[in-house]
């Protein structure tokens, strides 16, 4: 893939990729179409990241005199779409400080397994981070646990060391939902419960666009910025995990997505070659009050386009 392809080559090259992908530029930004799987940060075995090339990218657009560019936002490295990037620090501060406060108007297109029911409307509950543990170093069998997890296995100690108190190896970090509310087992009424608090206040506006074989193409508009605000909220709080999700598919294991019969039939793909699929999600309009509000549009990359085709999902209209 070529995600894949951009985590090998030179830091030129994939400079010159996101020159390619540049939609919008004027004094102050430089808007690119963000490509799928480029990690916006480095980190253990990141090889190229988007930060890293700013400096390039800013001499490739301007002159080799030219300030390096500046992150105004994040985007997860599955996510692909418009992406901000600032020509100074100042404007990297106001603008941070636009989507800090909420002034940035953000619109995403998923595409779901399922459709949500209302078909429009908001969801607001809030995420917690908790521990999902796999026994194998890929996600095949593994499940979660309500205890701290602790390695080795065996009682904590009444004063545990910070040497005992590391994550088991193979546990990785997963968003969930803290909702503040539940229905009672005994007469079905709405309880109000104690507020987790780690817990952050998350709230998502969708809309169906369009739905087909088993699938929906969903407008999303996340008036907060929690982490995986939108995957989460799509797949635990509507029941709608977006195609090829396999962190948010499943509620207490990391296991590649299943997928219905007739979506399968569709996308001509087998059940067994559905952790290949790659997340359908597209940050499609941002529009930014930077003096004059600026509208900002990106299309979907052509994966994208090719599954909205297979599934007959028509956005013609849009």
């Amino acid at each position: 893939m070529l995600s894949k392809q951009l985590q090998q080559v030179h830091p030129n090259v994939l400079a010159k990729v996101l020159k390619q992908k540049t939609v919008y530029q004027n004094e102050e930004i430089v808007v690119i179409n963000k490509p799928y799987g480029l990690p916006v940060h480095g980190g253990p075995g990141i090889k190229n990241c988007i930060a890293d090339v700013l400096p390039i990218l800013a001499k490739m657009l301007e002159n080799m005199k030219a300030e390096p560019l500046h992150l105004c936002h994040r985007l997860d490295k599955e996510t692909t779409g418009v992406m901000v990037l600032a020509r100074s620090k100042e404007v990297a501060e106001r603008i941070r400080l636009l989507f800090k406060t909420r002034q940035v108007e953000k619109t995403y297109w998923a595409i779901s397994l399922g459709d949500p029911d209302p078909t429009e409307g908001i969801v607001e509950i809030p995420i917690v981070e908790k521990e999902v543990r796999s026994h194998q170093s890929h996600y095949k069998v593994s499940r979660t646990s309500s205890r701290p997890l602790f390695w080795p296995r065996a009682p904590p100690p009444r004063h545990p060391s910070p040497a005992f108190l590391r994550p088991h190896p193979l546990a990785t970090v997963q968003m969930t939902l803290a909702p503040n509310y539940r229905l009672s087992p005994e007469d079905g009424k709405v309880v109000k419960i104690r507020k987790n608090r780690n817990a952050e206040s998350a709230v998502t506006r969708y809309r169906l666009l369009a739905r087909s074989s088993a699938c929906s193409l969903l407008e999303l508009q996340p008036i907060t910025g929690v982490k995986h605000q939108i995957r989460v909220h799509l797949a635990y709080g509507l029941g709608c995990p977006i195609l090829g999700d396999h962190k948010y598919s499943h509620w207490s294991k990391l296991a590649p997505q299943k997928l219905p019969e007739i979506t399968l039939k569709k996308l001509k793909l087998v059940q067994s070659k559905a952790r290949h699929l790659p997340l359908h999600l597209h940050a499609h309009r941002l529009s930014l009050p930077l003096g004059e509000r600026i509208d900002l549009v990106c299309k979907p990359p052509l994966f994208f386009q090719k599954t909205l085709k297979k599934l007959e999902l028509d956005i013609a209209n849009d």
